[in-house]
């Protein structure tokens, strides 16, 4: 028997759990539960019908939805087409814009059209004057077009050369640009004349002639403004072209911009063919500048039909003119446009010039030349003295007899 005393067992380190293990008491097998506990949270279960509350809601916004904003603003309008001119004060009610336009004839349903004002951000937006509308409007572009807005229906429009204010505000009526009215009055609006730096009674000479892409229903204003912006930026290249002609004018005679347009304006209404223009404009500055031609009468026959078309109540004459200058015409000296009567230019131009009559103007070809008269086919025969001149009258198929005066055409 040893002595020796058995060995101690070794004691074996407990192992602490691992924090991110889960205890043993947790552990379960696989797709086991424990009893008392759930993994999801509980359902909070919506009553059915008030589910299908919601749902019905949701249809009936989204069709009244699509009915409003979808299918009302194409609707036709109730008429045929009939040309409406309305003003419209501004700072007024949906309610009570949409009672005037259904007094107009342009609407049949105030109520709906108001609230699809209200709907598309109020009356606010409606632009106050003169509106020129027509009773088939579908109500969208009927509140575009009182709103004035980009996206409206356009008019793509052609003013020719050598048309007066007159014949540009009918066009653009037509063409439900603006109204006939509106525009002549811009044309006259002595704070609009300021604005646009013109010192004469209207923008007449100043409306260039071009083809324009306006919004139907345009402020007249602002198409004033974009016929004068046209013309000044066509007319400066031509004085940038021309400055000796337009020096010249300058010093020897001591015009400006509006006798040069005014001049231009007569000789658009006395050409036919491009190449007589700057031969007609040659023949009233040598008129004006030759000092043995006197009295300095023009004689040109537009400027008294001129006279006729913007003041008709000022000569007697006009009251029977229909277009065609007579004999009463061109001998009533009440008409301050008669230039039969009145030496030098007219008080303003006659007409809108283009860039031809313009340049004739600023460059007129060299001649002696003091008379014309017209010898069909839109040509003329000029002459240097009074005594050829009669005889290319009395030459000249239906025209009458050369007046005595030394300034007869």
């Amino acid at each position: 028997m040893s002595d020796s005393k058995p060995p101690k067992k070794r004691a074996t380190p407990r192992k602490r759990p691992s924090k991110s293990s889960p205890p043993k008491s947790e552990l379960l097998p696989a797709g086991a539960r424990r009893e008392g506990r759930s993994d999801r949270a509980p359902r909070r279960l919506v009553p059915r019908g008030l589910a299908w509350s919601f749902a019905l809601l949701g249809v009936v916004v989204g069709a009244a939805a699509l009915a409003l904003f979808v299918l009302y603003p194409t609707r036709r309008g109730p008429g045929s087409g009939r040309e409406i001119e309305l003003v419209v004060p501004g700072d007024e009610s949906a309610e009570a814009l949409a009672s005037r336009l259904e007094a107009a004839g342009v609407l049949t349903d105030p109520r709906l059209f108001a609230l699809f004002v209200r709907a598309s951000g109020g009356p606010g937006h409606v632009a106050r004057g003169a509106h020129l509308l027509t009773d088939d409007l579908p109500p969208g572009e009927l509140l575009r077009r009182l709103e004035r807005s980009p996206f409206a229906g356009h008019a793509r429009i052609t003013i020719p050369e050598g048309w007066t204010r007159f014949d540009v505000a009918r066009r653009l009526q037509t063409n439900q640009v603006t109204t006939l009215r509106a525009f002549l009055d811009a044309t006259t609006s002595r704070q609009l004349l300021d604005e646009l730096a013109l010192t004469g009674e209207s923008a007449e000479g100043f409306l260039f002639p071009a083809t324009y892409d306006f919004p139907k229903d345009s402020d007249a204003v602002d198409v004033v403004r974009r016929m004068k912006a046209e013309f000044d930026k066509r007319y400066g290249a031509l004085e940038q072209r021309n400055q000796p002609g337009l020096l010249d004018l300058t010093q020897s005679l001591g015009w400006g911009t509006r006798e040069i347009v005014t001049l231009a304006s007569m000789i658009e209404k006395e050409a036919v063919q491009n190449d007589e223009r700057a031969i007609i404009a040659s023949v009233f500055l040598n008129r004006l500048r030759d000092p043995a031609f006197k009295p300095k009468l023009l004689q040109c026959d537009p400027t008294a039909g001129y006279g006729c078309l913007t003041a008709p109540g000022v000569a007697p004459s006009c009251a029977s003119y229909t277009g065609k200058i007579t004999h009463d015409v061109v001998a009533d000296a009440a008409n301050p446009y008669n230039t039969y009567k009145h030496e030098g230019l007219p008080p303003g131009p006659i007409a809108n010039p283009g860039a031809r009559s313009l340049e004739a103007a600023l460059s007129p070809a060299t001649t002696h030349f003091l008379y014309f008269v017209a010898r069909g086919e839109g040509r003329h025969t000029f002459s240097e003295t009074y005594a050829s001149h009669a005889s290319a009258v009395h030459t000249t198929p239906s025209t009458t007899p050369a007046p005595p005066s030394p300034g007869s055409r």
